[in-house]
């Protein structure tokens, strides 16, 4: 390593204005040297090593800052795991606003996306898995597997048919608890090298919010699951031996205030306590499983804060929803751009709706949120739809459903006849069920009609949103990232992750006494 006070920088070599010492910082590849001359900061690119400073041309470098490329933000092992260039993925967007277009686009430039299979027909999320595969043979990209209390046999079917198309990595998310269906993914992909190590064929990266549900996915798969399904020949003796052996995730990633499913936990609260356990479980001599940083990842500042905490890698979700690549309309893309960090609530949601479980929506131009939130109201105060007083019972019909209720029964049993035959058996001798079952067709239909962008149902829009996207909002404003139709997936991620580097690279020079100007401290699209 030199020794900076041997080091000087010729000084018509030292850039000193704002937008010269922002322009060497961008340059993530060349090695950064600092000073002060006369009381003013500079930066160049270039040193000399033991200068003749006699003659006055030489300025003493008091700084330094290392070429710091994305590939160098996080942990390495994720882009060698996952074959991408930067410890990096997308999140999913239910209903497919991670889209196939989204998730082709990220893979084609060396990115993964997770397409968003939660809430779509199986036809649907089989059609975008031979398509994915199809486009993407040799790039990276995943696919969601959301739990589904209400419906196991939904899980079991995707856990099946990503099998069947050897589907090699799913983001687990919404799981309380491990279940059959994702213990044998994981177990299915596994056998054994001729050293005797484990080769893990199907990867998991499981989106957790809580300790214990992390904890669950950091050690190895329950044994009584692993011995239900040996009996059942669904995996081999071999593969229920590994699965007891490793870590059910090869990745976790936290996920704190972000949209849809959400705990609202802070990141500086919940990374740091996960990464501990993290750190140790592994020192209890199990595998490393790499920790990652999503929700409230709206800017390359929020971004460089992630990984200055220990994460491994960073994921993004809201601020890829108003992108041309989602699956939303131009409506609902429309009104997240103009999203401001107060403009979400949390709503009851419709997967989990008789658990209380809620999510986070926009509310800016919508009346989603409270029209969810009185449905939840009436189900709690009332035992069956007969009790429902008729003024709320005309309002249900007149605003919310623009239906009537047996309307909207008749129209749930056609939807469950078809998906999962098992919520109407359990719902005829129930009358809250049956309640429960007309309420979520609301629910879930609010998210598609946004998607659509359905006209006459504008104030009725699901719009999944995290406070990340007004923060995006706010650091895009006055460029060209300000519109929607000019916001593509891979130019957002380039610029998030670039201005990651920059502001970590800045930050650097700050902390060693140089004193940038705050223009040239921050990074701009």
């Amino acid at each position: 390593m030199f020794d900076l006070r041997q080091l000087g920088v010729c000084e018509s070599y030292a850039a000193k204005e704002p937008s010269q010492m922002a322009a060497l910082i961008r340059n993530l590849e060349a090695p950064l040297f600092a000073g002060s001359d006369n009381g003013q900061s500079w930066i160049s690119s270039n040193a000399k090593d033991k200068p003749d400073f006699a003659f006055g041309q030489y300025l003493p470098v008091t700084a330094f800052a290392a070429p710091m490329p994305v590939s160098s933000l996080g942990d390495n092992s994720f882009c060698q795991t996952y074959g991408t260039k930067a410890a990096f993925y997308a999140g999913a967007m239910a209903n497919g606003i991670a889209s196939q277009q989204m998730v082709t686009a990220l893979g084609g430039a060396g990115y993964m996306g997770s397409f968003g299979s939660a809430g779509l027909a199986l036809e649907t999320v089989e059609e975008a898995v031979k398509g994915l595969s199809a486009r993407l043979p040799d790039k990276p990209w995943a696919i969601n597997l959301i739990h589904s209390p209400n419906e196991p046999e939904l899980e079991k079917a995707l856990v099946d048919m990503y099998l069947k198309y050897g589907v090699r990595t799913i983001e687990a998310a919404a799981f309380m608890a491990l279940t059959p269906s994702v213990v044998r993914y994981r177990a299915a992909g596994l056998s054994s090298n001729p050293d005797g190590s484990i080769c893990i064929g199907n990867r998991i990266i499981a989106k957790i919010s809580r300790r214990e549900t992390a904890g669950r996915f950091l050690g190895p798969a329950p044994q009584k699951i692993v011995q239900s399904l040996l009996s059942q020949n669904l995996i081999s003796e071999e593969q229920a031996r590994l699965v007891l052996q490793i870590p059910m995730a090869d990745d976790i990633t936290v996920e704190a205030d972000s949209g849809g499913h959400t705990d609202n936990r802070p990141l500086t609260v919940i990374l740091p306590s996960i990464l501990a356990l993290r750190d140790e479980l592994y020192s209890a001599g199990g595998y490393r499983v790499r920790v990652g940083a999503a929700g409230g990842i709206g800017t390359p500042q929020a971004a460089a804060a992630a990984f200055a905490m220990g994460a491994d890698y960073i994921v993004t979700g809201s601020i890829n929803h108003a992108c041309v690549e989602s699956g939303s309309s131009p409506q609902v893309k429309k009104l997240l751009a103009q999203a401001d960090m107060a403009d979400v609530i949390m709503a009851p949601a419709a997967d989990m709706f008789e658990m209380g479980v809620k999510v986070q929506v926009l509310k800016r131009g919508t009346l989603f949120a409270m029209r969810a939130q009185k449905l939840y109201e009436i189900y709690n105060s009332c035992n069956c739809l007969e009790e429902i007083p008729a003024e709320e019972r005309r309002k249900l019909e007149g605003q919310f459903f623009q239906k009537s209720i047996d309307q909207v029964w008749d129209e749930t049993c056609a939807f469950f006849s078809k998906r999962d035959p098992a919520q109407l058996e359990r719902a005829k001798d129930n009358p809250k069920r049956k309640m429960a079952l007309v309420f979520r067709w609301y629910l879930g239909l609010s998210s598609r009609w946004a998607n659509q962008g359905e006209q006459g149902r504008e104030m009725d829009y699901q719009i999944w949103c995290g406070p990340a996207m007004g923060s995006f909002n706010a650091w895009a404003k006055g460029t060209a990232l300000q519109e929607p139709s000019c916001r593509k997936v891979v130019d957002i991620t380039d610029h998030i992750l670039n201005g990651a580097a920059y502001t970590a690279r800045a930050w650097s020079l700050c902390c060693q006494g140089v004193n940038l100007p705050f223009s040239a401290r921050f990074y701009r699209p």
